[in-house]
């Protein structure tokens, strides 16, 4: 990966993303997320090369740096938290594509998206209390704000949101998943016996 076209084209290949050029500058193009447009590439010239600008863990920033002497410090951003990456052909493309896909990944991070990642990893046959997914999701405080994204689950067939119970092992509101006694069904299908609207966190509750 070479040029600026190369590395917009990887970027742009994100779901929600789009091509910016917020500076009035063609020198300049930016891909950014659709929802809280925020940037994670950069691409510019500069002393006669193609750079671009991607967000990094401070855990692999100086191991990119490291080994690589084309990634430098972020220019003209924070650098404990951005890399600049020359693309002079010295790095193999599958490492920068790593980079820009790491970048994005940051700065789509959200907590919403650790929820539901969280939930994701309840298996069949058990469930876990909104208590339990605010820890998985970290950040133990959170029950609230795991409700509100059970409510607003953007893909049902992938996010099991219904092997979520209260401490005590309740279910939701009847109509929480579409029609009354909903969630009852589909955990019943899972194979986890509901008794009055409840389940046995000893028999089916995750362990931590």
């Amino acid at each position: 990966m070479t040029t600026r076209e190369e590395a917009l084209a990887f970027g742009l290949s994100f779901p929600d993303t789009y091509q910016d050029a917020p500076f009035h500058d063609a020198n300049w193009q930016l891909v950014r997320v659709k929802t809280s447009r925020k940037a994670f590439l950069w691409t510019y010239e500069k002393d006669g090369q193609i750079c671009i600008n991607v967000k990094v863990d401070p855990e692999w920033r100086d191991l990119w740096r490291n080994t690589y002497p084309s990634v430098l410090p972020g220019w003209h951003q924070n650098r404990d938290h951005w890399n600049t990456v020359i693309l002079d052909g010295s790095i193999p493309d599958a490492e920068i594509r790593r980079m820009i896909a790491e970048s994005y990944d940051l700065v789509t991070d959200s907590a919403a998206r650790r929820i539901y990642e969280a939930v994701k990893k309840v298996p069949r046959g058990k469930v876990a209390t909104y208590a339990q997914i605010a820890e998985m999701a970290g950040n133990p405080r959170m029950c609230r704000a795991v409700g509100n994204a059970l409510h607003k689950n953007p893909d049902p067939d992938q996010i099991p949101c219904y092997r979520i119970v209260n401490s005590q092992g309740r279910l939701s509101g009847e109509f929480a998943f579409g029609g009354e006694h909903a969630q009852q069904r589909l955990l019943e299908a899972d194979g986890i016996e509901v008794i009055n609207g409840r389940v046995d966190l000893k028999k089916y509750g995750i362990r931590l």
